[in-house]
Order: C-alpha cells, then sequence, then structure tokens
C-alpha cells in the first residue's frame, strides 16, 4: 500500500504494531480538512491528542474499501462509505488531499519539445457542476489556475445545475468569493433555479463566456501541466478546428491518477460515446504529437467561440444527459468543420462508482439519440431504432421540435450522413438485412421471452419479459437469428442461435465462430410461424418440466408459433 505524506494527508500506512494501538500521536503537524473548507494544524504537544480506535481490515463490505481504507477506525469508514454512496467516488480521501496536487506528467516526451507562441487566443474554460464534493470541485479550480497561462485565461466559469447538497449551496460562492480576492473577477458563478440537466448547463455557460476560445469541462478533473496551449495553437491555426484533449482516468476509490493511451473518440448505433483505435493515416505521419483526426467528442471540448455559435452552439433540444456530444460531432463535420484529439493535451477524469442520478438517465438518452437520429442520419436511423429496440413507427417518444435544426442544417449546406461514413468513420457499419428485432414469444405463453441466460452460460433460456438488451432478439434475411446487444460488426461479435446437430438444446455461439459444420446458424422464421432450422429441420419450441418452468428445446415440430416484437418490412415473400 501506498505511503502517504502525513502533511497532506490525515491517512498513512502503518505496520501491525502502529495499528493495534489504540491511541496515535503525531511527531509532526497534522492537517486536518474541516467539513471540506478550512485547514486547521494539530500541532503536537498542544494538550490534544487524535484518539481513534485503527483496524487492519475494513469492516464494511464495500466497493470502496476493496483497494483503500486500511488503517481507518470504524467510525472513519462509516464516514467514508457515506460520502462515498452520495457522490460515487472517494470524497472522504479527497477531502484529506491538497488541493493542489501533482500527479505524473501524462504527455508523450516529444511533447515537451514542443514550443508555442506567447500570443494565443484568450480561453473562457467552463466548469459543471451538479452535486460535487466541494474539495473536487477546488482541485479541479486550482490545476486550470496553476497550469493554465495568467495572460490566457480570461474567466473561468462554474454553473451549478440546482445542486441539492448543502455545502454547495451554503459554501460554492463563498469560496469563489476567496478565489477572487486572488485572482480578481476570474471566477464567475451561475446557478440555476432549476434542475436543466448536463447540456443545459453547457448552454448556460457558452453564452456567458467572452474569451476567443470556449473550452467545456466537467467539475471532477484535474489538467496536466501544458494542457492549453496545444489546444488554443490549434485553433489559432484553424477555427474550424473542434479539438479534444486526451483522457486520463482518477480512480474513484484511490484517486489515483491512470493515463489512457492515445484514442480516437468514436460512438456506436446508441449514440452512445466510446474509444476507438487511431487511424492508420495518423501514424504514418511518423510524429507523436500530430493532431489526431476523430469523428466525434465526449462532452469535454474546446472550440471557437464565434464558430460554435455560427454551427449552432449546442442543441439546446436536448434534454438532461447523453447524444448532445454526438450531435456536435457529426455537425461540426457535416456542415464544414472537423474534430481532433490532441496528444499533447491531457486531462483526468474523474471517474465515479456509479452515478448517484442514474436512475433516470435511460430515458433522456434514448431520446436524444432519437433527437439527432431525426436530424442527422437520413436513411441510416433505423439503425439508432434497431439499438435501442423502438418501432420505426409511432415509437410515442417526444423528440421535441427539429425544425430549426433541420432549418439550421439546409443554411449551412451540411453533407450527408452518408458522406460522413464513407469520408470520416468508415469503420462504423450499418447493417442492412435486419427484418424483424425485439422481444420473441411463443403462442404458448406470450408472459415469458426469449433470454441470453447466465452471462457465463452459451444456452439461451426463457425468462419473464422485462425488455432489456439481453431479450432482444435479431432476425437477419439471410436467417440467422442472434440475440444481445447488436455491434455494427455483428458478425463477429454478436451470438447468434445454433443447432448443433446432437441434443436438444440450442446454442448461442459467437457468429463467425460457427466453423464446425455439425453447428447450424440458418433458420426459416415467418411472423407467426414456426422457426424451423434449415439444415436439421427442426423447430426451436418450450417445453414445461415438472417445476412448470419453460425451457428452449429443438425437436421435431409440433406447431407452436413465435412472434418478434417489430418487423422492418414485410418479408412473407422474400427469397433466402
Amino acid at each position: 500500500m501506498a505511503v502517504y505524506d502525513l502533511d497532506n494527508f490525515t491517512r498513512q500506512s502503518m505496520t501491525q504494531q502502529e495499528m493495534e494501538q489504540a491511541e496515535v500521536i503525531t511527531s509532526q503537524p497534522v492537517k486536518l480538512q474541516d467539513g471540506g473548507n478550512h485547514v486547521q494544524s494539530l500541532e503536537p504537544g498542544d494538550g490534544k491528542k487524535a484518539q481513534l480506535k485503527v483496524l487492519s481490515e475494513p469492516v464494511l463490505d464495500s466497493q470502496l474499501f476493496l483497494n483503500w481504507g486500511e488503517g481507518l477506525s470504524e467510525s472513519q469508514q462509516t464516514e467514508a462509505q457515506s460520502l462515498f454512496m452520495k457522490f460515487g467516488y472517494n470524497a472522504y480521501l479527497s477531502n484529506q488531499l491538497p488541493l493542489n496536487r501533482s500527479f505524473k506528467d501524462g504527455r508523450n516526451p516529444r511533447c515537451l519539445e514542443k514550443t508555442y507562441p506567447h500570443k494565443l487566443p484568450t480561453v473562457s474554460v467552463i466548469l459543471t457542476i451538479m452535486n460535487e464534493a466541494m474539495s473536487v470541485i477546488q482541485r479541479a479550480i486550482n490545476s486550470i489556475i496553476h497550469r493554465t497561462p495568467a495572460h490566457l485565461l480570461k474567466e473561468l466559469i462554474l454553473v451549478d445545475d440546482f445542486s441539492s447538497d448543502d455545502e454547495l449551496k451554503e459554501n460554492l460562492g463563498k469560496q469563489i468569493q476567496l478565489y477572487n480576492l486572488k485572482y480578481p473577477q476570474l471566477l464567475k458563478l451561475i446557478r440555476h433555479t432549476k434542475r436543466k440537466g448536463l447540456t443545459q448547463a453547457r448552454i448556460s455557460g457558452c453564452k456567458a463566456a467572452k474569451a476567443d476560445v470556449i473550452i467545456v469541462l466537467d467539475a471532477h478533473v484535474e489538467v496536466n501541466v501544458g494542457w492549453a496551449e496545444p489546444i488554443l495553437a490549434r485553433i489559432q491555426e484553424d477555427r474550424t478546428v473542434v479539438v479534444s484533449p486526451m483522457f486520463g482516468k482518477i480512480h474513484f476509490d484511490t484517486l489515483e491518477v491512470e493515463h489512457y493511451p492515445l484514442a480516437s473518440i468514436g460512438f456506436d448505433w446508441a449514440l452512445w460515446c466510446l474509444y476507438d483505435p487511431v487511424p492508420e493515416s495518423w501514424f504514418k505521419l511518423k510524429d507523436d504529437t500530430a493532431p489526431v483526426k476523430s469523428p466525434s467528442i465526449m462532452g469535454i471540448f474546446a472550440a471557437d467561440r464565434k464558430f460554435l455559435k455560427e454551427i449552432g452552439s449546442l442543441d439546446k433540444g436536448m434534454q438532461v444527459y447523453g447524444g448532445e456530444n454526438v450531435e456536435l460531432g457529426l455537425r461540426v463535420w457535416q456542415c464544414g468543420g472537423k474534430i481532433e484529439v490532441l496528444p499533447c493535451s491531457r486531462i483526468v477524469h474523474l471517474e465515479r462508482a456509479f452515478k448517484p442520478y442514474a436512475w433516470y438517465l435511460g430515458q433522456f438518452m434514448r431520446r436524444n439519440a432519437l433527437r439527432v437520429a431525426e436530424v442527422w442520419l437520413d436513411n441510416y436511423k433505423p439503425m439508432v431504432y434497431y439499438h435501442w429496440n423502438l418501432p420505426l413507427e409511432n415509437h410515442g417518444i417526444d423528440c421535441g421540435d427539429v425544425s430549426s435544426r433541420k432549418e439550421l442544417r439546409k443554411k449551412l449546406n451540411c453533407r450527408s450522413f452518408d458522406w460522413y461514413l464513407k469520408n470520416v468513420y468508415p469503420s462504423l457499419k450499418p447493417i442492412r438485412n435486419i427484418v424483424g428485432y425485439g422481444a420473441m414469444k411463443n403462442a404458448v405463453d406470450k408472459m415469458i421471452c426469449i433470454d441470453q441466460g447466465p452471462v457465463s452460460g452459451k444456452t439461451p433460456i426463457m425468462h419473464t419479459c422485462h425488455g432489456y438488451e439481453s431479450q432482444v432478439m435479431f432476425y437477419f434475411l439471410t436467417g440467422e437469428l442472434c440475440l444481445g446487444p447488436l455491434y455494427d460488426d455483428w458478425f463477429s461479435k454478436n451470438q447468434c442461435f445454433v443447432d448443433p446437430g446432437q441434443g436438444h438444446e440450442p446454442e448461442l455461439v459467437t457468429c463467425s465462430n460457427v466453423m464446425d459444420k455439425r453447428r447450424h446458424i440458418h433458420w426459416d422464421f415467418k411472423q407467426g410461424a414456426a422457426v424451423i432450422n434449415r439444415a436439421t429441420k427442426r423447430c426451436l419450441e418450450i417445453q414445461q418440466d415438472a417445476t412448470s418452468s419453460y425451457s428452449l428445446i429443438l425437436r421435431e415440430c409440433t406447431g407452436q408459433v413465435w412472434n418478434i416484437q417489430h418487423i422492418v418490412r414485410d418479408w412473407e415473400n422474400s427469397q433466402y
């Protein structure tokens, strides 16, 4: 376990003998964080003793204590766990860390050799806040102030999206006043009077910004040394470039920093961002500092303030969370700009073990994805509907009025999504031959659906219908039946139903791995009819066991029929 400097922490690693002592007296001043706001010094010999019962092992069964928590008293563990459940990360430890800590420089050594002009665009940095630990916010502020050239940092705008946390309500404004005593008028605070969501918080910050360049960050980040200059220099070269720094992770439990390898930012057909490999064209440049072409961005990005306004800023029709970054990425590329990841600009992002408010996010992510699809994806939008398991028509989800965004697209003379796929993101593959998808039920009992079953298992089961992705089936015009999440490269990743040729149980096998000729992957199926394996002529049916539970079996057809939730087209007369 790492040993921490006692001047900066209230926790340190201890020997077993020290752990057994009920009273700990330090030989040097111990800095104690008082409520996350004030630092007090407890000097030895001042008549006070730090009384704590020291434990050698955590007593609470919590994810927080898997890699951290050694040497904490039971009361300290309880407090740490309480803060963890509140914020989704180790706020207890955060309150002990220096507010201006250093961490290992994550840049490639060649980045340190680069020089940048003294005269660069000024920058407005925007931090969005919703119920963050005060010490986490302060650490973000301090890292930005101390690692951004003062003559370039015009303002630091904090947008509080109606936090319910009492400490933020009472003390955030006071903290900003204290910062502004040392850095006059640098920090600004915008408070929403009702919860509007992450997208609207970012829009509020962008509207208030006055500098040449806007950089949008979360409040739970820390910036690397030299993070700002590559961003500002690149945008000075080309104002139509929207850029992203490289990301690293701050572990939720230990708060240790892990730098990620270089990657571009893509997305799947649910319009959810993911990391993609760096394009081959970048390696051919043989320059580790060169910008990386990227299909999209995460929510963290930098842009020329006026250019961002010209192309429509952020879509104010987006709600709460999700999709706004993919929408901006598509709009930038399709409407004349470009997106790049900068290897020499790095930030680290505190990743939560869970989002305390995540229980309601799915509905907004789905709704926002459909809004993006309606405006920007043209005839490729069915792919988004497949992934969210929604009917192509009459899905009942209100995406809001998209007429103004379609007018913006027309006004800017933006390119098609087909152009985007061919020229920007060719590795995102559309799937054209899906004819049916969704939950699949047998007429014998319409309350149960085909399900993937246990994660470790390869045998599909029948389970009470719940609508999650483990029960989403896809039937292809070519005869494959796939179960579970749909990948763009579906044949190499998806799980296909097979008849092994022996026994009575169907199997789930990665579609590309069906090399054994005894396993048969193709099925004949029409809506409201039997599911018949083409090679073995056995039917996929269900049977009830002694406990009245149903299981999937393969046998000679008895007349059982199946229905799939959504039909893409009428394939009754299709030729295979």
